[in-house]
């Protein structure tokens, strides 16, 4: 592990102090969700950084644009340096209305080492059905430079993409399906015990006087129908169910992140009776270069030697005894009380695991 500095995190929620997360943070309502829109433009007004005479499209791309212009210039004969050919990409939201405006980014195809300070011709953004539902036009912002000249250069951040702040224009609605009878919620991480929690908040916040409004259809969907005096007011429901808070719950599962040292622990992680004793072996090994040198008028020669030194040095075991119900706050305690590093502290957890004294699974990432 690199001598950086090196976090540990630990996340000791206690179930009797939390006060239930937002519906809306935990599902999302079927039919509500945003689409991902794409284009093909071309950005001009670029200082001699655009895609260079190798890159054929950008030159085509701007022959077609002259001649709809009423210009006919072959693509063969344009000697241009301050175009460059990109991808606009956006993601239009849901319900959004034709006039609404909303970002893009601009990221270079072809050979342009910067884009800085260039503007995006008018480029229509179409969504997976093949329709237009925005256009793009604007100044392109990189947020970083690029300087000099062959080996005396500097750049900063990524030149080669950018943003158009709301640089896109909806003209086409959002093809969102806003319910009208039956509310179906699919969770974002399936789990049975937090689906059927969702079902009793629901049922007790809307009493019904048939039967109840929700069911959990599966671990990961949950319907509801809209009560008969919501009819009219299916905005006001939804808000209202949005707010309702429940109490998500979630496989014990510990994250170890090994190259940066960072462990994070679930609340829901339970100890049983363990002692730990963990010690450090450190074995050293140094060289070092004498210059062994033959005495006057002989035949020897001058040579190097190397003389090698190895140091074993073994600390005492360090031990932690947890009792019955021991729980993650006092397990991190107990390591840093004994000066557990990070290193430490993951083979630690992965010892527990082996032994089945650790009741979560772990994930490396």
């Amino acid at each position: 592990m690199r001598n950086t500095i090196v976090a540990f995190i630990a996340i000791t929620l206690l179930a009797g102090t939390a006060s239930g997360t937002r519906l809306k943070d935990l599902v999302a309502i079927e039919g509500v969700r945003e689409n991902q829109l794409i284009g093909y433009g071309i950005v001009v007004g670029l200082a001699g950084t655009g895609d260079r005479q190798q890159t054929i499209f950008p030159y085509q791309s701007l022959a077609n644009i002259l001649e709809r212009m009423g210009v006919s210039v072959s693509p063969t004969a344009l000697r241009v340096k301050n175009t460059a050919a990109v991808m606009v990409t956006a993601t239009l939201p849901a319900f959004a209305q034709p006039g609404m405006r909303i970002d893009t980014t601009v990221s270079s195809i072809g050979d342009a080492p910067n884009l800085q300070g260039g503007i995006l011709v008018l480029t229509s953004l179409r969504g997976a059905d093949g329709q237009v539902y925005a256009v793009a036009q604007g100044p392109v912002i990189t947020g970083g430079f690029s300087a000099g000249r062959a080996g005396n250069s500097q750049t900063v951040n990524h030149p080669t993409v950018g943003r158009t702040p709301n640089g896109a224009i909806v003209e086409r609605g959002a093809p969102s399906v806003e319910p009208k009878k039956v509310v179906r919620l699919q969770l974002q991480h399936a789990d049975f015990t937090t689906s059927a929690r969702i079902v009793e908040a629901l049922n007790k916040r809307f009493p019904a006087t048939g039967n109840p409004i929700a069911q959990a259809e599966n671990a990961g969907l949950v319907s509801v129908d809209i009560p008969s005096n919501y009819a009219t007011r299916v905005t006001e429901f939804l808000a209202e169910v949005e707010n309702l808070p429940v109490d998500a719950d979630g496989p014990a599962r510990v994250v170890i992140n090994e190259r940066t040292g960072t462990i994070v622990l679930g609340k829901e992680v339970r100890i049983r009776p363990v002692a730990i004793l963990h010690g450090n072996l450190n074995v050293e090994i140094q060289t070092s270069f004498n210059v062994s040198q033959p005495a006057p008028l002989s035949q020897g020669a001058t040579e190097v030697v190397p003389q090698t030194t190895t140091t074993v040095k073994e600390e005492k075991a360090r031990s932690v005894l947890l009792q019955q119900g021991a729980t993650i706050e006092e397990l991190v305690k107990a390591l840093a009380a004994i000066g557990s590093t990070p290193r430490d502290i993951i083979a630690i957890l992965q010892t527990l695991r082996a032994a089945s004294a650790l009741d979560a699974d772990i994930e490396v990432i």
